[in-house]
């Protein structure tokens, strides 16, 4: 049975912040809240809590799984960027963008996309995504809450409880999050391409 945390929006409280974070690095699961919209997420180092990702979204071998981090510090221990594409990603940033990447060393093999070796990297706009990044010191795991045969995310956090109650080990509800997941650009080859139009302005990279 998951457990429930109520947390402020914009003050979120000390206690539970370590509560959850105390939940991941014991290789749970959680559905959180971002600026686009939920996700599930766990430690990178979680194979267990990567698996069950993929049973709850009914996920294939070549998914790109996202490390979602706190800041450019964080994101560049994952990913190779190069100077001018630094500057074109950190002017969009934080937000509404998953950025597809060259992967470092760092990053754990089962979270490589099989063929490419690339990763997904984020920097949220949420204050208790980011309050809970700052205390668990590493990145999430995370992939877009949306359930199989569904078109949209789930946005609301009783529901999620509702329905993910014996398949995640804790859900936060902070109020509002988005509803429009992230926009996704690959920049793992010589040209920018769009994966996906959401949240994130695209003609930033067009």
């Amino acid at each position: 049975m998951a457990r429930y945390f109520d947390l402020h929006p914009d003050n979120p409280q000390p206690r539970l912040i370590s509560q959850i974070a105390e939940i991941l690095r014991t290789d749970g699961l959680i559905a959180y809240p971002t600026d686009s919209c939920y996700a599930l997420g766990c430690r990178p180092g979680n194979k267990e809590g990567l698996d069950r990702i993929r049973e709850i979204r009914g996920l294939g071998s070549d998914h790109h799984f996202t490390l979602v981090c706190r800041d450019f510090a964080q994101f560049g221990q994952f990913v190779h960027l190069s100077n001018a594409l630094f500057r074109q990603v950190k002017a969009a940033t934080p937000g509404g963008y998953t950025f597809i990447l060259p992967a470092t060393k760092e990053v754990p093999r089962r979270l490589l996309h099989p063929r490419k070796k690339t990763v997904g990297v984020r920097i949220p706009d949420h204050v208790v995504t980011q309050a809970l990044l700052a205390e668990l010191g590493e990145p999430l795991v995370s992939s877009t809450l949306l359930l199989p045969g569904e078109t949209e995310p789930s946005t609301q956090g009783w529901e999620i409880k509702e329905r993910l109650d014996h398949m995640v080990d804790a859900v936060i509800d902070s109020g509002e999050c988005g509803a429009t997941p992230t926009t996704v650009i690959d920049f793992s080859q010589e040209e920018p391409e769009i994966l996906r139009r959401g949240a994130g302005d695209t003609s930033l990279f067009e």
